[in-house]
Parts: structure tokens; sequence; C-alpha cells
């Protein structure tokens, strides 16, 4: 019989030759698997299962991951307001951990012999894959002819056409990810240090220039309702912001960070309903969540975001800080008020029953009712009595 090999397939020309050379080279049975976390229509699921079958696979199978991918991940994103470098959704560095895992699960449940991807020696991604793999189905040998093999384009090319499939490959101007958390770009400006994509590389083009009132709902931190519409599953609800922000362009900007590999990289996208999402959730926040809460939640996210970037989901940490995400989520109930406008929006303030900035205890720098003056000058006296016996002692001290 026949080695399985399950290949992840996104239908590019890497996977394409991969479906090709695992079947008529290595003679393996292809099982060609495509992971949907927000990226394809039904109708594009189609093309790609027919396009596969065409390349010879034995069987195609789509898994429509966008709700187990926002519950085991996207949720806690949004929880730690987590922005890579301050800058990036982790739009894709997420999506290919529970692609990995939703791989490595049909390669448990039909047996497979081997597991291959199309990725290159030079990204994140290679990682990615390997390690989930690496620790879900151990057992399971993980083949990836273009990384192994240096392969040029051409060279896959030729390949295709000397074994039967001969089709136009484009090579695009620019490359694209969709995904339910935001889209990535990548081009030639993106390989230097100088050049901003420009206009036309964003696949979101600007369809409204007049300014429109957003109003988006939150219940324990988690969106339940867009423009007073409520959604059975947050990922309806982040598909609408997306359709309601993305047609002002909003959300676009270039990510520059290091990657797991060791070098620095730069990559542009678009992520309309992540960007007003997680800034809409930000400001929820520090009106619900107590100083330390937030003190402690930044660096807790910071720590998440960073070791799901560089694949690392799978550790048990990140368990542990989900668990605290959530019971942190606790107060993270209301209304945020957002204006959107051409590459901008804001955020006009919220409603919340759990609002901590109530003038039952005082106004900022108007008037105060929980507290006296005298109240206020011993407590200064006492903060400062450290420093001040730091300051004498060490008076001769630069």
């Amino acid at each position: 019989m026949s080695k399985k090999v399950i290949l992840a397939f996104s239908g590019g020309l890497d996977t394409s030759y991969c479906a090709k050379y695992l079947s008529e080279t290595l003679g393996y049975e292809v099982y060609a698997v495509t992971v949907n976390t927000g990226g394809f229509s039904k109708e594009e699921e189609k093309q790609l299962e027919k396009k596969a079958f065409n390349l010879g696979v034995k069987k195609c199978r789509c898994v429509d991951a966008q709700e187990d991918y926002y519950n085991s991940c996207v949720k806690y994103l949004i929880f730690g307001n987590v922005l890579k470098n301050n800058t990036y959704p982790l739009s894709v560095s997420a999506e290919r951990t529970i692609q990995a895992q939703e791989i490595a699960k049909y390669a448990i449940e039909i047996g497979a012999d081997a597991i291959a991807h199309g990725s290159t020696g030079a990204g994140n991604d290679q990682v990615r894959f390997d390690l989930i793999f690496h620790v879900m189905c151990p057992s399971v040998e993980i083949i990836t002819p273009i990384r192994d093999m240096a392969l040029s384009r051409e060279e896959e090319i030729e390949f295709l056409k000397s074994h039967g499939y001969d089709m136009e490959f484009h090579k695009a101007q620019y490359s694209v990810n969709k995904g339910l958390w935001g889209t990535s770009v990548g081009g030639k400006e993106t390989l230097t240090s100088r050049n901003y994509l420009p206009e036309e590389a964003f696949p979101s083009q600007i369809k409204e220039t007049q300014p429109s009132e957003l109003e988006i709902e939150f219940k324990n931190g988690e969106v339940v309702a867009v423009n007073g519409e409520n959604f059975e599953h947050p990922v309806y609800a982040i598909q609408k912001i997306e359709e309601l922000a993305s047609v002002y362009g909003i959300g676009r900007d270039i990510h520059v960070g290091d990657t797991i590999v060791g070098i620095k990289g730069r990559v542009g996208f678009e992520a309309a309903a992540a960007s007003v999402i997680i800034k809409a959730h930000h400001l929820l926040e520090k009106h619900t969540l107590s100083k330390y809460q937030q003190m402690m939640k930044s660096q807790l996210s910071d720590w998440y975001g960073n070791w799901l970037h560089e694949a690392l989901f799978l550790d048990p940490v990140m368990r542990n800080i989900e668990s605290f995400l959530i019971d942190s989520q606790k107060t993270v109930s209301g209304k945020i008020f957002v204006t959107l406008h051409p590459y901008r929006f804001i955020l006009n303030g919220i409603e919340s029953k759990h609002d901590l900035m109530s003038d039952k205890f005082g106004s900022y720098g108007e008037a105060n009712r929980a507290w006296t003056g005298e109240d206020v000058k011993g407590y200064t006296k006492i903060v400062s009595n450290s420093l001040n016996i730091y300051h004498q002692i060490n008076q001769n001290i630069n």
C-alpha cells in the first residue's frame, strides 16, 4: 500500500508543486487539507478542491476553523490588547498555529505516515508548522520539498508542466494572505527599510469618505453586538466590523519585527476590525479595570503575543496566561462609541455599569468627595518619607 501524506494545501505554486512531487516522484497518497481561518469563501473552497484533484490528490478536505480559531486564540489577543511591537495584531502568526493544529489532527485521524508543507527556509511559517507537528504527532515524518531543495519558481513551474499540469501561474506583484484577524501584504517595498506600500497594494480600497458612527458592545471582553445588532458568535461580529471599517482604509501599517530565525523583517498589513476592536476594548478596560490589573495584564499580554508569534502556543504557560486573561474580563462589559474616518478612527467614549470613573467619589481636578485636603497632606508626607531619607543620606551623590 502507498504511504499517506497530509499536505497543507493553499492552491498556490509551492503547494501545487508539492502535490505533484509527493505523488509522482515520492509515490505517496496525497491528502490535501485547507484550513479556513477566515481567508476563503465557499466558492473559493470549491475552486481549491477542484485544483487539488486536478493535481492528482487522493482526497481533499477544507476545514472551517474560524470559530475554533477565535475560541482558542483570537479571543485572548483581544483580552490582552495584543499588538506585536505596538503595531501588528499577529494576523498571520496566530493563523498558522491553528492551521497546523488542524492538519496534525487530520494526520492522526487517518494514520498518516508524513505531513508536508510548502514553506521556504527563510520565514517564520516553517517553524510554526514544524513545531506543532513535532509536539502533536512526533512519529510522523515532515516533508518540505521547497525548503529542502531550495527550488526556484521557474523550476517548480517546469516540473509541473513536465508532469502534465500546465496552467498559468501569475506572479502577483504583491503577496496577500487574508484571514479573520487581518490580511498581510508583502512586496518589493517591504523588502526594504525605506519604502511604504502604495495604495493599490492593499486589497481593501477606500470606498467611503464621509464619517460614520460605530457602536461596539462587549460582554466580559467579547464583542456581542455591533450597531445594536447581536451576533450568535463573535466571529460574525468581527466580520461585520471589518465590513464597516475596511471601506475607510482603516488598520493599515507596516510591521517591523524580529523573525524566529533571527533576522529583521517587514510586512504590510490591513486589519480594520482587529485595529478598531483592540483599541475599543483597551479603552473599555481603562474605565473598568484597576490600575494594577492593567499593569499586570500588559506584561503578561506582551509575553503571550511573543510566544504565540514564535510558535510556542502549546507551551502550558500559555494556558496559565489565558486563565488570567479570562478572569480579568469579569467587569469588561459595556458599549464603545467610535467614529470612522478615511485611514483613521476616533474613540469617543464608553458606557458601562462597571465604569470606575464615577463622580460619587470625585471629579478629577474639580471636586473631592471621598477624602479631605488634610487626608492628602498626611498621605503625601508618609509616602515621601522613604524618598526623603534616601536623598538626605545620599545628597552628595549626583
